[in-house]
């Protein structure tokens, strides 16, 4: 494991408002056992992001979402302060930047990505998926930015 990420890993959960509210009331092995249990969470996401096909990070307007499979991670704050998502991105995960695309009601309309990396066989109605790939060619001419791209001969 890079002594990078799990130097962010840590830094990220000591900075958590309940871990330093431990501290300074003395639970510091209260403190550390958490941050400990947070990081290993944070592990086993970046393992998924990075072994999951349809994996993907996606970040908007209304926040950051990191798409795994059944589980989805999510904060309000934009992937510039989402250090978790940050790491998936650096790590090789695809990351759908929809923040430029204006046709909102457009992307709202868009089928959702398969959790398991299976495709609808009839893409369409309520609860239709689309593989990742297909996604991002739709979000992508609604104007988002794409980085890590997984389809063939397209890396940005």
């Amino acid at each position: 494991m890079q002594t990078g990420v799990l130097r962010v890993l840590r830094a990220t959960a000591a900075s958590w408002r309940r871990h330093k509210e431990l501290r300074r009331t003395g639970q510091t092995g209260k403190a550390q056992q958490l941050e400990r249990e947070t990081v290993l969470r944070d592990l086993g996401y970046l393992k998924q992001a990075a072994l999951l096909p349809n994996a993907h990070v996606i970040c908007g307007e209304g926040g950051t979402f990191i798409h795994l499979g059944w589980t989805t991670v999510s904060t309000f704050a934009p992937i510039e302060r989402f250090p978790l998502a940050t790491l998936a991105v650096a790590r090789g995960t695809p990351f759908i930047d929809i923040r430029p695309v204006t046709d909102i009601i457009a992307f709202a309309n868009l089928p959702r990505v398969a959790r398991d990396g299976s495709v609808d066989p009839e893409p369409w109605g309520p609860g239709r998926s689309v593989s990742l790939a297909d996604y991002i060619d739709m979000v992508e001419e609604l104007g988002a930015r794409i980085t890590n791209d997984p389809r063939l001969g397209r890396s940005t």
